[in-house]
C-alpha cells in the first residue's frame, strides 16, 4: 500500500499476470487478438499463435477470452498433459463442468471422445460455440498427442466445425506442426509475436503506468533505452525491471527513476539483466 501511495498508482502496474486492460494496442498485439477472434467467430477450425518466451501469448489468449460474449464456451489448457488420455481427459473435465467417472473403461480414450462429442453437441444446441485453447504447447514431445489434436478437428457437422482449436507456443511449435502435414494443412490462421521494439518498450511502461492510476512520468527518458537493451524487449522482463526499480525508487525516496536508480536495481534485487 505505501508503495503505491508514495508513486501515486490505483494498483500495482507491473504485475506479470494476464490483464486485458493493460493490453496495449501495438500492431502486432492487435493483429494477433483480431486474426484469433476472427479464427474463432467464423468457425475457422484451427489457429496458431507462436512467439518467444515471455512476450505476451498468454496475455493475448487471455484476452481473447475476456472479449467474447457468453456464447462462447472455453477450454484453457495451461500446458499440455504428458500423453494422449490425460489430453483428452483434461479437455473433458473443463468443458463438462463435473466429475470424471472412476471407471477404467469409461477413462479409455474411445470413451473420452464420446463424452467430448457429447459436450460439444450439447453446447451447439443450447447455442454455445466451443473454444479449445492449449497453452505452452511446443512442449508437446509426443507425436500421439498431435494426432489426438488433429483429431479432435474432425468434430464437425455438415456446416461447421463444433469447435475451433487454438495452439498457443514459442518458435518451435510452428517446426513441430510443420513436420505433422495433415495437421499443418488445417490450421487455418496463424501469428506471431516478436520482442518491442525500444519504442513500444517506452510505450508498453507509460501506458501501464496510466492504467494504474499515474499520469505523470516516473522513468527518465534516458532509462527507457537502458530497460530496452537490457530486456531485449521481452514484456515480462520489462515488468520485472520495472517493478524493481519502483521498488529502489521508493527504498531510496526518489522523485523519479533515473540511470542510478536503474543500475541500483539489479543490485539489490539479484537481476541478471540489467547491466551495471
Amino acid at each position: 500500500m505505501l508503495f503505491r501511495s508514495y508513486w501515486k498508482l490505483n494498483e500495482k502496474p507491473f504485475k506479470n499476470t494476464p490483464n486485458p486492460k493493460f493490453l496495449c494496442s501495438f500492431s502486432q498485439h492487435s493483429d494477433a487478438l483480431m486474426k484469433l477472434t476472427y479464427a474463432v467467430r467464423e468457425n475457422m477450425g484451427a489457429a496458431m499463435m507462436t512467439g518467444v518466451f515471455g512476450c505476451g501469448k498468454t496475455f493475448i489468449a487471455r484476452t481473447l477470452i475476456h472479449s467474447l460474449s457468453s456464447r462462447y464456451a472455453f477450454a484453457y489448457l495451461s500446458y499440455p498433459p504428458a500423453n494422449g488420455a490425460e489430453f483428452l481427459r483434461a479437455i473433458v473435465r473443463t468443458l463438462k463442468y463435473s466429475e470424471l467417472p472412476v471407471k477404467k473403461t469409461e477413462l479409455m480414450e474411445d470413451a473420452l471422445l464420446e463424452s467430448l462429442q457429447n459436450s460439444l453437441t450439447d453446447n451447439n444446441r443450447e447455442g454455445k460455440e466451443t473454444v479449445i485453447i492449449i497453452d505452452e504447447a511446443h512442449a508437446i514431445d509426443d507425436e500421439r498427442i498431435f494426432e489426438k489434436i488433429r483429431l479432435l478437428l474432425n468434430f464437425q457437422t455438415e456446416d461447421k466445425f463444433m469447435m475451433t482449436l487454438i495452439l498457443v507456443g514459442q518458435p518451435e511449435l510452428s517446426a513441430k506442426v510443420a513436420n505433422l502435414r495433415q495437421l499443418e494443412q488445417r490450421i487455418a490462421v496463424k501469428c506471431h509475436l516478436e520482442p518491442l521494439t525500444g519504442d513500444e518498450t517506452r510505450e508498453y511502461i507509460v501506458q501501464r503506468l496510466k492504467v494504474a492510476g499515474r499520469e505523470d512520468p516516473i522513468f527518465e527518458e534516458n532509462v527507457f533505452e537502458l530497460i530496452h537493451k537490457a530486456t531485449g524487449g521481452i514484456p515480462r522482463r520489462v515488468n520485472h525491471i520495472c517493478d524493481a526499480c519502483l521498488m529502489t525508487g521508493f527504498a531510496r525516496k526518489k522523485d523519479s527513476i533515473d540511470v542510478e536508480t536503474f543500475q541500483e536495481s539489479g543490485k539489490i534485487f539479484g537481476s541478471t539483466i540489467v547491466p551495471s
